[in-house]
């Protein structure tokens, strides 16, 4: 529920006067910190890295943000009278709850401020998400979604008539969607206004519903579109599509379609941010005489580098600009590799004399680290 969750301002660090890039840094710090690759396993920092995902969300879109700072998390709560919509994006322009019915039913209705039911109504928000794999999230690519939303009946042009036909004026609320009806209480005669019965608030009669939308002027479809998903996406974040949301009413504007993108693990890299990590095995005599290995970069692809010799295991080399490009700057992170020195198995026994020669020419103490190792011990 919403009174559970905390403040968004609280939740990414940042004051309620903070600017769009202040906002936008600490999200990208946060989103880093608890990315699930970063936390495999980790249960808290998953439900950490959606909260901040939430938070960003609001505070990173104007209008939400508006909306957050004058009701709160109540602003995208549909019990709260939000209304429906992928993540509670409604707002508060569908509820029929009005405080102006609540004083007009005691003061005897004299005046209402009860809003225009033929006000302009924004149409809600759709979300849908789409799995993409790890190189289709680098590179970037196009997808063809399906998704369902509400649109203005063709038939009808949204008038819910059926053709040849038009709404006529409710007789009863002569236009206004609401009557006043008087009761007798013990203090006397009271006045209240009610939506009309007749017309059930629209202020209009449909005598011939249309067919196709049964008399209520918008249908539901569903929809495929081709979407461009932007190299450098990555999984969690959102495209947002103005306007190909549900219809508005009354001329209001359509919603938004938003597009929640999930991409899947490699077999090989995993990513924090831009930057993209592996593991490299390299043989015993590789790694202490040095050599040209092959490492895998994006794209199925592979390039030289030289390994020093000596090299410990576990030691990693960072390769500049061969991760992913930043999807708003085209910015290319890097390529971290860190090497892993794997031990010879089932050695023959003229291997073995050979590798026990090798310990011997090299002395005990393996060019003295052992042997100081163990004198910062003992002495």
């Amino acid at each position: 529920m919403a009174e559970n969750k905390r403040d968004y301002y609280e939740v990414l660090g940042v004051s309620k006067g903070a600017s769009a890039d202040e906002i936008k840094k600490a999200y990208r710090r946060l989103a880093k910190q608890y990315h699930p690759d970063m936390n495999p396993g980790d249960a808290t920092a998953e439900v950490k890295f959606k909260e901040v995902n939430e938070a960003y969300d609001v505070l990173s879109d104007e209008e939400k943000r508006h909306k957050y700072d004058q009701y709160g998390h109540a602003a995208f709560d549909p019990s709260s009278g939000g209304g429906p919509g992928f993540g509670g994006f409604g707002g508060f322009g569908g509820s029929d709850f009005d405080f102006g019915d609540i004083f007009s039913s005691f003061f005897g209705g004299g005046s209402t401020t009860r809003s225009n039911r033929n006000a302009p109504v924004a149409g809600d928000d759709v979300g849908v998400r789409v799995t993409v794999t790890f190189d289709e999230a680098v590179f970037g690519c196009k997808k063809e979604i399906s998704f369902a939303r509400i649109e203005e009946c063709p038939e009808c042009n949204a008038t819910g008539a059926a053709k040849g036909t038009r709404p006529e004026t409710c007789n009863r609320c002569r236009g206004s969607g609401t009557v006043t009806v008087q009761q007798q209480t013990m203090l006397g005669y009271m006045q209240t206004q009610r939506a009309c019965p007749e017309c059930r608030g629209s202020g209009k009669i449909i005598k011939t519903p249309c067919k196709n939308c049964n008399g209520k002027a918008f249908i539901r479809i569903n929809k495929k579109l081709d979407v461009t998903i932007p190299a450098g996406i990555d999984s969690m974040q959102r495209i947002i599509l103005r306007g190909q949301g549900s219809a508005g009413r009354n001329g209001g504007r359509a919603g938004d379609l938003i597009i929640e993108v999930r991409v899947k693990e490699h077999k090989i890299f995993t990513r924090s941010g831009n930057n993209i990590y592996c593991e490299i095995p390299i043989s015993f005599t590789e790694a202490a005489l040095g050599a040209e290995i092959d490492i895998p970069v994006l794209g199925d692809k592979t390039e030289k580098y030289t390994i020093p010799e000596g090299t410990q295991t576990g030691t990693t080399f960072t390769l500049r600009g061969k991760g992913i490009p930043d999807v708003n700057s085209k910015k290319k992170g890097d390529l971290v590799i860190t090497v892993v020195v794997e031990t010879p198995k089932d050695l023959n026994a003229e291997q073995k004399k050979l590798l026990v020669k090798l310990s011997e020419s090299l002395g005990e103490d393996n060019t003295g680290k052992k042997k100081s190792f163990f004198k910062k011990i003992f002495n």
